[in-house]
């Protein structure tokens, strides 16, 4: 009896997807962490890795990086990006899977946008509507 396929029950993936995600977003945090990638561009930036998300199979990862401050993130992704070789076997070093995923480099757009709705409920006619009532009538 075939079995059917299921919707997925967690938006990250399964309960793998996520732990490997997990192991693999420490090991690059601890890499970056440490220095030991040799790229003045690297260097001489400090770099969060708040999320990292894996494909079905495994064998690609996606990272998701914001340098501190949200300065010069298009040059730390062609860092990251020139560095993706030893990045990867580092990882492979690490992380006890099978196949050593293949990795790639995204900017966490999520401080972005949290920003951007900050801004609008700071907007007056947002702070019109949140205020109580003040009509006793």
């Amino acid at each position: 009896m075939p079995r059917r396929h299921q919707p997925e029950k967690h938006p990250g993936g399964s309960h793998r997807q996520l732990r490997v995600a997990e192991t693999v977003r420490h090991a690059i945090a601890d890499i970056l962490a440490q220095g030991q990638v040799h790229d003045p561009v690297l260097e001489g930036h400090l770099v969060t890795v708040p999320e990292v998300r894996m494909s079905a199979d495994l064998k690609l990862a996606t990272i998701y990086v914001m340098p501190l401050g949200g300065h010069d993130t298009a040059d730390v992704i062609d860092a990251l990006d020139r560095n993706r070789k030893f990045l990867r076997g580092e990882v492979a070093r690490r992380v006890n899977l099978k196949f050593a995923p293949d990795i790639r480099f995204r900017v966490d757009e999520r401080f972005d946008e949290a920003e951007r709705i900050e801004k609008l409920l700071r907007t007056p006619a947002v702070q019109r509507d949140l205020a109580p009532d003040t009509d006793e009538s």
